[in-house]
């Protein structure tokens, strides 16, 4: 077991933190929502941000306990309206907004979080608001729910607050989790829990009043509240925001308002370096200037070394350094970070030995075999403790023995929402020694050199014939067959089949390259490349349109949702394959079914 050094806290709750702002320096800007990522738009000063939260805690009017959704667009607002929660001790539950264009997707979902967590408030703008109200859609829950358009507040009732007197161990909110099959479950982070947290990641990522924050990551995700919008507040520096959407739409901006504003903090996903690198021209990099980022968060999902090298490559001439990246690993769990890489370091890439790998065992990469590179996610911050344990046995195991990554900290979550048994086994493991309690993470990995390595998901690993295979291994190998297959945007995951784990490979295709798409030649191509690079037979392939292979807020692949549309029949097929030829007869038939019924049900409510 690791661990590591204790820091100083500062405050015990968020509504001391930002009173405390408020008092030292209420005319600094603290947020500012850039508006298609480039136009600055509303923005406020701790002050200004102290009477909107005061004003709206009003508003809520003897909340204290009760759960309130916050949905909001990407922006200001919505620190607002969570710094308003907090004012009135109500307890903050932030959510994806509903989406227009898939209001019978998204708002199921919704209904979900409201019944779990018994929410009696909805915090929100008025156009939002209107979305849901006309949407047609038949939501009991939403009639006995108080709505109120945060925007519309009146701020003369900011004189009329008094401090709620919360304590540390008070609930701050409720962090849902993607809930990409099953009932989303509620993660409970406390006060103390965040501030707390906030002085590991000061010290941890090299912040301090100094600091300046670009971020895009959204808000109701752990990684963009966290360290995306309290972080900054926590350092006593500005802040600015940009939409999802537009970072999606055009990746520059994130970089030229990185450049703009002289960010030295920005953090993303894996799949937003690559997308960055796939979509900026070199003639669009003229005048960026990247050289006073100092840490470029990687976290949130597997970080590909390939990806981090390209970026690096294209961006060292805008003033971009290798020692800039800052991979690491974290969960809602534990609040955000377990281990990252120390700004000014460089990060480390380990070149493994692929079988021993996939046999649970770390070894150097042999003349002669086949390697697979890993990147390190840093060593752990601060007090944090893991250690690396069999699943199945709750023996800690042996050096460079894979296993479940363990996590003990005062920074751990409460637990889940109203989940008592569910709590018990994620947030109270002992180890066979009697060690404990743990948060069970459900990732693998293992420690080497006082570093920790993440290899996969326990519940994503693929087991055939006895061997371990990791699917982002498997899903890179298919991405690399051709251009046509878009990256990031694959899912491997097994079936049973006559009573065996079975290969499937879930890929898109980019929009641009299905109409021209050999697709046979490709299928082809890819179960070759997947036998020499893992020795596995494929039982079954799927070239599927843009939009098909879901993912989480954070970028990270629902496997598990791709392979029960999969196996519905309800992805939208490009070609497939399969030894076994009536499966994918089936699908093909389902997918006819599930779109028949769609059309009937469109009609019969128009």
């Amino acid at each position: 077991m690791v661990q590591s050094l204790p820091v100083d806290v500062q405050f015990s709750t968020l509504v001391e933190l930002l009173r405390y702002r408020t008092s030292h320096q209420p005319n600094d800007l603290a947020y500012c929502f850039l508006e298609d990522g480039k136009r600055e738009g509303l923005s406020y000063t701790y002050a200004e941000l102290d009477r909107q939260a005061r004003a709206i805690a009003v508003q809520l009017n003897h909340s204290r306990g009760k759960r309130a959704l916050l949905l909001y667009p990407q922006g200001a607002e919505v620190v607002a309206a969570f710094c308003g929660c907090l004012y009135s001790g109500a307890i903050a539950i932030p959510v994806p907004p509903p989406d227009a264009g898939r209001m019978k997707r998204t708002l199921p979902r919704l209904r979900e979080i409201i019944k779990d967590a018994e929410a009696s408030l909805v915090l929100s703008t008025g156009r939002i608001i209107e979305l849901i109200r006309d949407s047609g859609l038949e939501f009991p829950e939403f009639d006995t729910m108080r709505w109120i358009d945060t925007t519309q507040v009146d701020m003369a009732l900011a004189d009329q607050w008094s401090d709620p007197q919360i304590d540390r161990d008070a609930l701050a909110y409720l962090q849902y989790t993607s809930g990409s099959t099953s009932t989303p479950k509620g993660v409970m982070l406390s006060h103390y829990n965040l501030v707390h947290h906030s002085a590991y990641l000061q010290r941890a990522c090299g912040y301090d009043a100094n600091s300046v924050t670009v971020t895009w990551m959204p808000y109701f995700h752990d990684y963009g509240l966290v360290e995306g919008l309290i972080q900054p507040l926590y350092n006593g520096a500005p802040c600015y925001i940009m939409a999802p959407l537009a970072f999606v739409k055009r990746p520059l901006r994130w970089l030229q308002a990185i450049g703009k504003y002289g960010a030295t903090h920005s953090q993303a996903p894996n799949f937003a370096y690559d997308l960055c690198v796939r979509r900026i021209r070199n003639s669009q990099k003229e005048g960026l200037d990247l050289s006073r980022w100092q840490s470029a968060g990687n976290a949130a999902e597997p970080i590909n070394p390939r990806v981090i090298r390209e970026f690096y490559d294209a961006f060292k001439g805008s003033g971009f350094a290798w020692e800039t990246f800052s991979p690491a690993y974290g969960l809602a769990e534990a609040t955000l970070l377990v281990s990252s890489v120390p700004v000014g370091e460089a990060p480390t890439i380990l070149s493994l030995d692929a079988a021993s790998l996939e046999q649970g065992q770390v070894k150097p990469m042999q003349p002669e075999s086949t390697g697979r590179e890993t990147v390190s996610c840093g060593p752990l911050v601060c007090e944090t403790q893991v250690a690396i344990v069999n699943p199945d046995t709750s023996e800690r195991c042996a050096p460079d023995t894979i296993g479940e990554v363990w996590v003990a900290d005062p920074g751990v979550a409460h637990g889940y929402w109203q989940r008592r048994e569910a709590t018990q086994e994620t947030f109270a493991a002992h180890t066979s020694g009697g060690d404990g309690p743990f948060l069970r993470t459900g990732d693998l990995g293992f420690l080497q050199a006082g570093q920790l390595y993440i290899t996969g998901r326990i519940k994503d690993l693929i087991i055939i014939r006895g061997t371990n295979h990791y699917p982002q291994d498997i899903e890179w190998t298919v991405q690399q067959v051709s251009p046509a297959l878009r990256p990031d945007y694959g899912a491997c995951f097994s079936i049973i089949q006559e009573g065996e784990e079975q290969l499937v490979v879930v890929q898109e295709v980019v929009r641009s390259q299905q109409q021209d798409l050999n697709a046979d030649a490709t299928i082809a191509d890819i179960r070759q490349a997947i036998s020499e690079a893992h020795e596995l037979q494929v039982y079954g392939i799927a070239l599927v349109k843009s939009g098909s292979v879901l993912k989480t807020s954070s970028g990270k692949i629902q496997r598990r949702a791709c392979r029960s549309r999969f196996m519905a029949g309800e992805l939208d097929v490009i070609a497939d394959w399969s030894e076994n030829p009536s499966l994918t007869v089936k699908v093909q038939d389902l997918h006819k079914e599930v779109e028949s019924l769609a059309q009937q049900l469109e009609t019969s409510q128009s």
